[in-house]
């Protein structure tokens, strides 16, 4: 018996098929299927032989008819901003990986600003993607077209502000309020907030929650507007160390900002610090443990929150009557240079 049929016959330029894969290596288009599905049952001595006979004919299963079949794209699309994918990539790489793991491709949808969600959403639809993770602010008409569309969604780095929705996200209040009392313990007296943008949820999470920390303390902080990068978190720096009256620790929305703050501080205004300022952060980025930095800092848990969000979505299309879970991850205080704590 010949382990394989004969090659079918072409008439001009032809894309190899699963039905010429089936008739060459003597199987059903269905074990064909079932070879190049992920998980799908078919003994190792038949897939030798699909795999063999696929590569003979150059064959690659079509996903768009595989979605057909199965009901799904096995596309997922993630919207990020520009800000956290420029300066936390670890998040997008993360989230990228372990969907490929499980044969899933990403759509990535790049927001220049988190109020730009709208406009994304609107692409999102056209694709008929099988889920989505969302690291942007989602307004609750926003929420309820998901689902409308029967596509779940997953919030990272956020939670639902109105209905509970699927969300990841770091304990931001936590952090803040260590960072404030391992400060004013030491005797910090004079606080400056250095916030992100104001569309940012993140940004508001922390910026209000080491606000309120500061006033069980007493201290009323001086708040300034960033934009979550090292050049703004510069320019705010200036501005407070200018004033009349200096703050003696800033608290920073995010560690690039606050980066730029202790580049101001060292070389526009010659500060020792720590001694003279405190300066903390929050994320935990690499540049953050640099040795001319070596920032004090909450370093936030990426790769359990990455495979948290992204089990909690394939749980959710596969599964879609599952309720809403919220889980909340604590992060780690990162004692670095830049403060007395």
């Amino acid at each position: 018996m010949k382990e394989f049929g004969e090659i079918p016959p072409r008439d001009g330029p032809h894309r190899a098929t699963s039905y010429d894969v089936a008739q060459l290596a003597k199987v059903s288009q269905s074990a064909v299927s079932r070879c190049f599905r992920p998980g799908g049952s078919i003994s190792p001595e038949m897939r030798k032989r699909v795999l063999k006979a696929a590569a003979t004919l150059g064959y690659q299963p079509n996903a768009m008819a595989s979605g057909l079949i199965t009901k799904r794209s096995n596309l997922v699309a993630i919207l990020i901003s520009n800000l956290t994918n420029l300066h936390y990539p670890q998040v997008l790489a993360e989230l990228t990986q372990r969907f490929d793991a499980n044969g899933i491709r990403v759509l990535l949808f790049a927001l220049q600003a988190e109020s730009d969600v709208g406009r994304a959403l609107d692409q999102v639809w056209r694709y008929r993607v099988d889920g989505v993770i969302a690291a942007a602010r989602l307004s609750p008409a926003q929420l309820a077209q998901f689902d409308r569309h029967g596509v779940p969604v997953v919030l990272y780095n956020r939670i639902g502000e109105s209905d509970p929705v699927a969300s990841v996200h770091c304990d931001s209040a936590g952090g803040e309020r260590l960072l404030i009392e391992r400060l004013c313990a030491k005797g910090h007296k004079r606080f400056a907030i250095i916030a992100g943008p104001s569309d940012s949820f993140v940004s508001n999470e922390r910026v209000e929650s080491a606000r309120l920390a500061l006033e069980r303390h007493g201290i009323v902080p001086r708040i300034v507007p960033g934009n979550f990068d090292h050049e703004s978190g510069g320019a705010a720096a200036t501005a407070l160390l200018s004033a009349k009256t200096r703050p003696d620790a800033i608290v920073c929305a995010n560690d690039l900002m606050a980066i730029g703050a202790l580049d101001s501080a060292r070389h526009v205004f010659g500060l020792n610090v720590p001694a003279e300022l405190s300066i903390v952060g929050f994320d935990g980025v690499g540049p953050a443990a640099w040795p001319s930095y070596q920032l004090t800092t909450i370093r936030q848990p990426v790769r359990r929150m990455t495979d948290a969000a992204v089990t909690m979505l394939i749980d959710r299309i596969e599964n879609p009557d599952l309720p809403p879970e919220v889980r909340s991850f604590s992060g780690a205080l990162i004692e670095g240079t830049s403060a007395r704590i």
